[in-house]
């Protein structure tokens, strides 16, 4: 009986040691451990990858796209569409989005895609304008109207063939901070005459905050939208 007793202690105490040990290990010395490591070599990742302005106040992230709109009409009408300010760059459209409905305490922005195929609304594989109503081809056509009407001024008109697919279509995480150099040089015209700037003030913008592909082979050429506005604000103020 004594005997049993004494293994049950004796195996309850290297558990309740292993227990501690373990707990200080990976709940304490390993998080300290990762997080000063991360500080001291990847400082700028390790907070979030953070994009500040001229005077240093954070204005976001690189890593999420921001949408550049003018205030609503009515703050209170939930059904009003949003309409883009057009002084600035615009991002991706960001169809996948979704609020919070669940815990309504809180004012949040679901990430997420359309989920919709490629097809969605094509009669024989093409989009066409009797497309039904909330189909990714009625999106997408509506989109490309939008883009023509919103980038056309009176001395460069936009034509349908000039419109790239990610200036009619949303990312999987309809977050994406970046748009192609195609879009971007798309809008210049018209960031140009909102601005009163020169043309080629704005290209020169578009050109300096383009950056090409990964290790030259991964990815594509992308021009980060908030570095972009962020750039342009410091060209309007001098």
């Amino acid at each position: 009986m004594n005997n049993s007793v004494g293994n049950a202690a004796r195996l309850l105490g290297a558990g309740l040691r292993a227990l501690l040990v373990l707990t200080l290990i990976c709940g304490v010395v390993y998080p300290l451990a990762v997080t000063g490591i991360a500080q001291a070599l990847f400082n700028d990742k390790a907070n979030g990858s953070e994009i500040k302005d001229r005077s240093g106040q954070v204005v976001g992230s690189s890593l999420i796209g921001q949408t550049y709109n003018l205030p609503k009409n009515d703050p209170n009408d939930a059904e009003e569409a949003a309409r883009p300010d057009l002084r600035w760059f615009q991002p991706r459209p960001s169809n996948g989005l979704g609020s919070n409905s669940v815990n309504t305490q809180y004012s949040l922005i679901l990430s997420g895609a359309t989920n919709r195929s490629a097809d969605n609304g094509a009669v024989n594989g093409v989009c066409t304008k009797d497309a039904e109503e909330g189909t990714l081809c009625a999106q997408v056509l509506a989109a490309k109207e939008a883009v023509i009407a919103d980038n056309s001024t009176a001395g460069h008109q936009v034509e349908p063939e000039d419109v790239p697919a990610d200036a009619v279509t949303s990312s999987g995480s309809g977050l994406d901070p970046n748009i192609s150099p195609e879009y971007a040089k798309l809008q210049v015209h018209r960031v140009a005459e909102q601005n009163k700037f020169d043309v080629k003030q704005v290209e020169k913008l578009v050109a300096d905050h383009t950056t090409g592909r990964t290790l030259g082979f991964m990815g594509e050429p992308r021009v980060n939208v908030l570095e972009l506005n962020i750039a342009l604000k410091a060209l309007s103020k001098s």
